[in-house]
């Protein structure tokens, strides 16, 4: 076969034409598509329409992230807001139930921590020998329990009273971590475990009798504050912040106790209160417990409250509100302030102290008096009982009872403690001469020493009564209160209680720089059936400082006090109270935040003090016992309160004390010699 070239790039393929192809007469072309190509096409139509709401529905979230991205930024731009972290609590943090007590600047009085007491289930032991291997087991980590008694409770036994079965009993209360433990690797079986709160006193011993107790098993207050405020910390668990100063408290109770151990004496008591507000800044009574032992205080019922007056060796026993007292020679303030304020005498008039006043089968009369007649200033300066009682006759038996109805020295204090005593005093129609001339002197009349302080505080602060309260008032708000006496007389009162400290039974009491003003008063104390016991007295000194700008009161007591050898054989409140007082305000002075006014000493003196001018025989105001009561300015006559409880008659008292033994002694059927 002839060589051929090979055909061109562009030449048609071998047998065929180029050109279009020919067409079959009477026929056309049409393209047919494959049920494969139908299902691609559908696929594809659906592919389409998904990808399209796909698009749209990010096209829509990327429009709202720019949006809030350009509000963010651009029409309102914020700064990025710190939230705090999540806090989770500690493994071994507990919360308590009942609320904290605090003193005026924030200390723990009074705090409640979590713990655990044992308890048993004797049906779960089921059976006496059990009882006795458990109970083994036990006094293996607690030595110190009676095992027959320990075996009795384990033992299963019936409910007192009932037929059920006891399912539970206490077997041990406070029971440590440690001890936990030991129990639980004991074995012992029928043996549980239940939380429980144990209420604290980090001070102790300090201001027990004003906190109080609580039943740890109940978690309910029981006594003092802790009682009367027990729905605020168990209930509303809102801590409690009272008006004592730690501190204070702490130079209170040393000072009170240093005079019972240098003059053993048997307790005594202390007081320090705000004159403005009435806030007790300090509450002592001697002696004392320690509030985390409370099972080892000594305890005297309602039943035995005699012995509580008397003895008062029962250690639960708040003295400050719940014993009362003859409050002695202090009395002669009121005494004073009841003079003046009705005008029945000035400090210009003189009284009869040259001779003993003999009522019927008594005679008053004074201990080493001077013999002489006395001016209004020299019956508080030398603390005399017969100036005192002519001093009362001037206004008579109705207008002192009056004015100690005003005073507050007739009805119980309404301070936020329970257990409060009502004075003892002579009922209304009782209340006879021979009682307004004991009275005076403090005689034939027992109140508490907050009624005593009470009162002072009133007559100290410019006349205004303010009932004592045991919590903290705020800052700069006055508290409301009763003009009982005028400023005028309040201003004399202050003046004369200066005089006892400068030149008078109260020199003890002098602080240099702080310009105490007080008086003394010594009282015999009375038996269980009223009558006066021989060398059983209560030394008290009262006051208030700084004078010039007097800003607290303070209450000192001593309870049967012995003469030592430093005293010269004299066991009476200048020797005894006077010098506790002293040390108090030298301790708590500066803690209160008063500096001493030592550079200017004699010009403050100057203006607080007072002339005393000399006696006139036969001066004295005349007696108007009939006279109608009245009363201060801008102040009417209080209501008569309802029949008090009536001391032991006249026919039983027979001695008494100020600041030196002075007594009333019996005496033949005289009449009172005309003046």
């Amino acid at each position: 076969m002839p060589d051929r070239p090979p055909p061109a790039p562009d030449a048609a393929p071998l047998g065929r034409t180029v050109g279009a192809a020919p067409r079959t007469p009477g026929r056309s072309l049409e393209k047919v598509n494959s049920a494969p190509d139908l299902a691609r096409r559908r696929q594809a139509d659906t592919s389409r329409g998904r990808l399209l709401l796909a698009a749209i529905g990010f096209c829509g979230l990327f429009a709202a992230v720019g949006g809030q991205l350009l509000r963010a930024t651009v029409l309102d731009p914020t700064l990025p807001r710190p939230r705090q972290a999540v806090r989770l609590p500690s493994p071994t943090e507990t919360t308590v139930t009942r609320a904290r007590i605090l003193d005026r600047n924030g200390e723990t009085l009074a705090a409640s921590l979590p713990g655990a007491s044992l308890t048993a289930d004797p049906e779960a032991i089921g059976s006496p020998a059990n009882a006795v291997r458990v109970a083994d087991l036990l006094r293996t980590v607690f030595p110190d329990m009676n095992r027959d008694a320990l075996i009795a409770r384990l033992s299963p036994h019936k409910v007192p009273g009932t037929e059920e079965p006891a399912r539970f009993v206490y077997i041990r209360h406070d029971v440590t971590p440690q001890e936990h433990q030991r129990v639980l690797n004991a074995g012992a079986y029928g043996i549980e475990f239940r939380n429980t709160e144990r209420r604290i006193y980090p001070q102790g011993r300090s201001a027990v009798h004003v906190l109080g107790q609580v039943i740890d098993l109940e978690n309910r207050g029981v006594a003092g504050a802790e009682l009367t405020f027990d729905r605020q910390l168990r209930i509303d668990r809102q801590p409690l912040r009272l008006s004592l100063d730690i501190r204070v408290q702490l130079a209170l109770r040393d000072a009170v106790s240093r005079a019972i151990v240098d003059y053993s004496g048997i307790g005594g008591a202390g007081v320090l209160m705000d004159i403005t507000t009435a806030e007790v800044l300090g509450m002592v009574s001697l002696p004392d417990y320690d509030g985390n032992d409370p099972m080892g205080a000594r305890f005297c019922g309602p039943d035995q409250e005699e012995r509580n007056r008397v003895s008062n060796r029962c250690e639960r026993y708040n003295r400050v509100t719940s014993g009362v007292y003859e409050p002695g020679s202090t009395f002669k303030l009121l005494t004073a302030a009841m003079a003046l304020e009705y005008g029945t005498a000035n400090l210009n008039s003189s009284f009869d102290a040259s001779r003993d006043i003999k009522v019927g089968r008594f005679t008053v009369h004074d201990y080493r008096g001077k013999g002489r007649w006395l001016s209004f200033p020299e019956v508080l300066q030398f603390s005399s009982n017969l100036g005192a009682a002519h001093m009362a006759m001037t206004a008579g038996p109705q207008r002192q009872r009056e004015f100690m109805v005003r005073l507050g020295q007739l009805a119980p204090l309404t301070v936020e403690l329970p257990g409060l005593r009502r004075p003892l005093a002579p009922s209304a129609a009782g209340w006879r001469e021979v009682s307004t001339m004991t009275i005076a002197y403090g005689q034939g009349i027992a109140v508490t020493p907050l009624h005593v302080i009470t009162a002072v505080s009133a007559l100290a602060n410019g006349g205004i009564l303010r009932q004592p309260t045991i919590v903290a008032q705020p800052a700069g708000e006055p508290r409301p209160g009763t003009r009982v006496v005028s400023e005028r007389t309040s201003d004399t009162l202050r003046r004369l209680m200066r005089l006892v400290v400068t030149d008078g039974s109260g020199k003890s009491a002098e602080v240099p720089g702080f310009f105490v003003g007080g008086k003394t008063g010594t009282a015999q104390k009375s038996g269980p059936h009223g009558r006066y016991m021989e060398n059983k007295r209560i030394a008290a000194f009262v006051g208030a400082f700084p004078m010039n700008a007097p800003r607290y009161a303070v209450y000192v007591m001593v309870d049967e006090p012995s003469p030592n050898a430093r005293s010269h054989g004299f066991a009476t409140a200048g020797w005894v109270a006077a010098p506790a007082a002293h040390d108090v305000i030298t301790r708590v002075a500066p803690v209160l935040g008063l500096v001493p006014e030592i550079d200017r000493a004699a010009q403050i003196q100057q203006t607080i003090a007072i002339s005393v001018p000399p006696a006139r025989p036969g001066n004295a105001p005349r007696p108007a016992a009939a006279a109608p009561p009245t009363a201060p300015p801008s102040q009417a006559t209080p209501a008569r309160p309802a029949a008090m409880p009536t001391l032991p008659p006249p026919s039983v008292i027979r001695r008494t004390a100020t600041e030196t033994p002075v007594r009333l002694v019996a005496a033949p059927e005289v009449p009172i010699a005309p003046r």
